[in-house]
């Protein structure tokens, strides 16, 4: 979990506890009061377990405290805009996230982003986001729309074509190598990437193996004019809007792009990669 998360997490559950001694309650009296077991409070005070509105509304009543229902609602909206969870984003399939990202690519002049173990979203070919889209419904557990997702993912790409916007991409090498789908499907991905060297719209580097780099590419990141950043981890997708992480995320797509190739020496890597899916 992530730690500014839990932080924002405790400190919700810090302002809990203090609501509730304020009222003069131990944890037992106002579990017994709202008819919780007391291992819950304990949870929520200590930042163990997210609240649900309910919660929140029905703990703010208890401490006679109704007008801070709306306080409190808001620290959790703050959390769940900020971190959500895959689980949620794809109960009804991977189609509406894809939606979103279709709406969020409209609003944007400039993407900038890293990759390092995969291709990225905006340049995939139907068959490699296919079989991503299958392979993450099935560790995942989500529903199976993954034809629709393709379709969505494909029409997204659409603003690649689009003048006056700009998608500057960072992809490490070693994703260039990363086989998560049949060696055909990532030979004719490969090629797609190499095709849009040279498109105006996109400016693609490679990050090479034994570059000198002056931080690592610790994971992948988007970044959406200075606006907005997204960060996935395998369990949550952090929405990142505050001035701080936008200034530090783009000081981290700046150093690494200090190391990167482009143009034909991208385009060697790229064929390069390609060569051993040939051969495998």
């Amino acid at each position: 979990m992530s730690t500014d998360f839990q932080s924002a997490r405790i400190a919700l559950g810090t302002r809990l506890r203090e609501l509730r001694t304020e009222a003069g309650f131990d944890g037992k009296s106002i579990a017994a009061l709202l008819g919780w077991q007391r291992s819950k409070v304990s949870r929520l005070e200590n930042g163990k377990q997210t609240p649900s509105r309910t919660d929140l509304a029905q703990w703010a009543q208890a401490v006679g405290r109704p007008d801070l229902s709306a306080e409190l609602t808001g620290r959790l909206t703050g959390l769940e805009t900020h971190y959500r969870s895959w689980r949620r984003q794809l109960a009804g399939g991977h189609r509406a996230r894809q939606e979103v990202g279709i709406a969020e690519s409209a609003a944007t002049q400039m993407i900038r982003g890293v990759e390092v173990a995969r291709i990225p979203g905006l340049f995939q070919t139907p068959a490699y986001a296919r079989h991503a889209f299958q392979v993450n419904a099935e560790f995942r557990q989500t529903p199976r729309d993954v034809e629709d997702a393709v379709r969505a993912r494909i029409r997204r790409q659409e603003v690649l074509y689009e003048s006056g916007r700009r998608f500057r991409f960072l992809v490490w090498e070693a994703a260039l190598y990363m086989v998560t789908c049949p060696h055909t499907v990532m030979a004719a991905q490969l090629d797609r990437l190499a095709g849009l060297i040279g498109l105006d719209t996109v400016e693609l580097g490679i990050l090479p193996f034994g570059a000198q780099l002056r931080r690592s590419p610790a994971h992948g990141f988007w970044i959406y004019d200075q606006r907005l950043v997204i960060v996935e981890t395998i369990s949550t997708e952090m929405w990142l809007d505050d001035e701080d992480s936008i200034s530090l995320y783009t000081r981290a797509w700046d150093w690494l792009s200090e190391g990167a190739v482009y143009g034909p020496k991208a385009h060697r890597l790229i064929s390069r990669a390609k060569a051993s899916m040939e051969l495998a």
